[in-house]
């Protein structure tokens, strides 16, 4: 490999997010490390992101850019770019997100220096504030699980990482994917693949530096927002579902019993406000099931819910 040869490939699905993707390109033009390509993959877009993509193309050889004719959602959208990735890294950054300067710097570089199959940052939320977005601050649950700095680490040394779900905060080896990859055609698609990664990985690490700039689009079209919606609850309950039956089966008790503590403070409450008033009863048939099932998990006796953590919701 060549000094100038890319070490790490960034894939950067988007649908419809011709308003946020510039942003999220210029994120990577500023990255202090600059041995990065990225794979820019439009998913059926029906605005100018494709255009977007296409112009960074033309501009940038780092960039390369591929379309789907119809949208295929967000796994598949990924995993299509895997199929294409021939680096020894790889990362992940959604179109409307941003990358902060040094993010790569330090997901590489600690890579190099230690030798582990993937390493996990920090992250905020960023939020309109009537003029632009705003980043927050990291959230408890985020620091808990990347800080302090951890090197070489394991699920069961460090259960509290499990809380770091997104697959965009990561940088990891290209060949911990051989044989994983993302759910398709479901929302949520990433929690079940980021436990994946932390039972399968020889060892991890973590650092607490904020890598990612999260958006929470003011208009309310993130798949996030979208919870009162009955498909994306199910697509939601799954994904956590799914989570757990990982790192259960892994033998990682510890780990259960703290993503335990953080759906039990920060998913069910805002879930279980929502089916009381729902006109579907299904929605809080499917909440109360999933509660249950919460409460027959033999981990369920050692989580410790911490009901202050939903003020973190408003970062």
């Amino acid at each position: 490999m060549t000094a100038s040869a890319p070490i790490v490939t960034l894939i950067v699905p988007g649908r419809d997010i011709a308003g946020f993707a510039p942003a999220a390109l210029d994120s990577l033009r500023a990255q202090t490390e600059t041995r990065w390509q990225a794979l820019l993959v439009d998913d059926g877009s029906t605005d100018e992101t494709g255009s977007i993509f296409e112009a960074a193309a033309a501009s940038d050889p780092r960039f390369r850019a591929f379309r789907h004719e119809a949208s295929r959602g967000l796994g598949a959208a990924r995993n299509a770019a895997l199929d294409r990735v021939d680096s020894e890294l790889v990362g992940f950054l959604d179109g409307d997100d941003e990358l902060t300067p040094t993010a790569l710097e330090r997901l590489v570089g600690t890579l190099a220096e230690t030798g582990s199959d993937f390493v996990a940052g920090a992250y905020v939320r960023s939020r309109f504030d009537g003029e632009g977005y705003v980043p927050g601050r990291v959230q408890p649950w985020v620091e808990a699980a990347t800080s302090p700095a951890r090197f070489g680490t394991s699920i069961l040394k460090h259960p509290r990482a499990s809380a770091n779900i997104v697959a965009w905060s990561k940088v990891s080896r290209t060949d911990l994917w051989s044989d994983l990859r993302f759910p398709e055609g479901v929302a949520y698609e990433d929690q079940v693949v980021a436990q994946l990664m932390y039972t399968r990985a020889r060892a991890f690490d973590v650092i607490p530096d904020t890598v990612v700039r999260w958006r929470l689009r003011a208009d309310g079209t993130s798949i996030t927002q979208g919870r009162a919606q009955l498909p994306v609850l199910r697509d939601y309950l799954r994904a956590l579902r799914g989570g757990i039956r990982v790192l259960h089966e892994a033998g990682a008790h510890a780990a259960v019993a703290a993503r335990l503590e953080l759906i039990l403070a920060m998913d069910v409450p805002p879930l279980v406000e929502i089916a009381a008033t729902h006109p579907d009863p299904d929605y809080a048939a499917e909440v109360s099931a999933f509660t249950s099932e919460l409460e027959a998990l033999p981990e369920y006796a050692d989580a410790r819910p911490d009901p202050t953590l939903t003020a973190g919701l408003a970062w």
